[in-house]
């Protein structure tokens, strides 16, 4: 099916008006220029100019690329990562492989670094999770990072597309797909997949995960899976119909991420008691030292995830809401859940005030408006304080989860492999009817 192992171009940076760097050894241009050291990129008179210790110049093309020779590698500073997340901040990093850099939108720097697919992989697995996480973990990631990435890219001339903003009758539904990047093919946050570059420690043990799965995708019916992956599923996963467009992908249903068949938390009743509960899950843990083995250092800063709460007064959730809605729902009154998914995860939400009620969904849509970055998912019960005239005073949030929700459960798919479960296994248990093919 495939001649060989592709190349892929990440966008690093977008929208800058400067972009500083460094480059680790020798780098050539397109023109056999040399260049190593401290470099500056930005805009003047509409042209991208390049400053280095030699000097500063105007270029006259619109995209500078270089190369490196031998193990060279180079750094950029301040890129930002976890983009409109709770986590988000900037780091400087270091990358292998080409970039480019180009002038794009209103006369603004974009940053991309062209390097193959199997030096890519090493950089998300040790991104995502890890490097250090058990070896059948990284290897049943790799195959799903590999699998996800070939599947985005053979559809790309028809990438499915965020849903509109739709309103009738008071309710709107958007959904959120991968919107096609108009410069490059993935981007390096959470949007596609968290690439940092070698900035992250690629162990002994990540290379081994690609190398042993060079080339292995999960397939099924003839085609690459659109495989999805997420950090908790709070129990159960959920089916990718009820956290994008409506089509039944039958390898992402919704499963029960333990020992033992859990039931569905269709109905406010069932979302009550799942949510209330601590079943025996593989993602279920609190054991620091695992967790220190699987998860970045940023999202260790995250130890509530299988259960948490978040509280607002009333009037905090009205000005949040106004502010990432857009809209004046007045005097809060409720708020409703309509429907829900398997995992519990609200797909509609009823939104009562005294100006307006309004039905949002889907998932992200409500987590985006129900926090100021974003809930970790939307499976979670309401609980409403009321004062002594019945007036609402206080929403409290009872959640289970970190994430859509849909295919791989990361933290459960390590916890799977620190109980001696192989990589097989894990993906056998995620990607229901899939099966692992070697394609390059």
């Amino acid at each position: 099916m495939h001649g060989g192992e592709p190349k892929i171009r990440v966008g690093i940076m977008e929208g800058r008006r400067e972009i500083h760097g460094c480059f680790h050894g020798v780098f050539l241009t397109s023109s056999g220029q040399a260049i190593s050291g401290d470099v500056r990129f930005s805009i003047a008179d509409g042209k991208l100019v390049l400053c280095t210790g030699s000097g500063a110049w105007p270029l006259t093309e619109r995209e500078f690329r270089c190369r490196p020779q031998g193990d060279a590698t180079f750094s950029l500073h301040d890129v930002t990562i976890g983009v409109n997340f709770h986590w988000q901040r900037q780091e400087t990093q270091t990358f292998q492989g080409a970039l480019s850099v180009l002038v794009a939108e209103e006369d603004t720097l974009t940053a991309v670094n062209e390097l193959t697919i199997e030096d890519y992989l090493g950089s998300v697995i040790s991104s995502e999770m890890s490097a250090a996480a058990p070896l059948e973990f990284l290897k049943a990631h790799t195959v799903t990072s590999r699998s996800w990435l070939m599947a985005m890219l053979e559809k790309k001339e028809a990438v499915t597309r965020n849903s509109p903003m739709t309103l009738s009758d008071g309710e709107i539904i958007r959904w959120y797909g991968r919107e096609e990047h108009a410069r490059f093919d993935v981007c390096a946050d959470d949007h596609c997949q968290r690439y940092q570059g070698v900035t992250k420690i690629i162990t002994d043990q990540v290379r081994q995960a690609i190398d042993v799965t060079r080339g292995l995708f999960l397939v099924y019916d003839g085609g690459i899976c659109d495989a999805r992956y997420h950090k908790a599923c709070g129990g159960r996963t959920e089916d990718f119909a009820n956290v994008w467009e409506d089509v039944a992908v039958p390898y992402l249903i919704s499963v029960s991420d333990g020992p033992e068949n859990f039931p569905p938390a269709i109905s406010e009743e069932e979302a009550e008691k799942w949510i209330n509960s601590s079943p025996t899950s593989y993602c279920n843990t609190n054991d620091s030292l695992a967790l220190r083995q699987v998860l970045p250092s940023f999202d260790q800063e995250t130890t509530d995830f299988f259960r948490w709460e978040v509280s607002y007064a009333r009037e905090e959730l009205e000005t949040l809401l106004l502010r990432k809605s857009g809209i004046d729902f007045g005097e809060l009154h409720a708020l409703i859940p309509l429907d829900r998914g398997p995992s519990g995860r609200i797909i509609r939400l009823k939104i009562e005030g005294s100006k307006r009620t309004v039905i949002v969904g889907k998932e992200l849509e409500i987590r985006r408006w129900l926090s100021s970055s974003h809930l970790y998912s939307s499976a979670f019960i309401v609980r409403t304080e009321r004062d002594g005239q019945g007036k609402v005073v206080r929403f409290t949030l009872k959640g289970a989860g970190w994430g859509h929700g849909v295919g791989l459960c990361q933290i459960g798919a390590a916890m799977m492999a620190m109980q001696g479960f192989g990589m097989e296994d894990i993906l056998g248990h995620y990607f229901r009817g899939a099966t692992l093919r070697k394609l390059y």
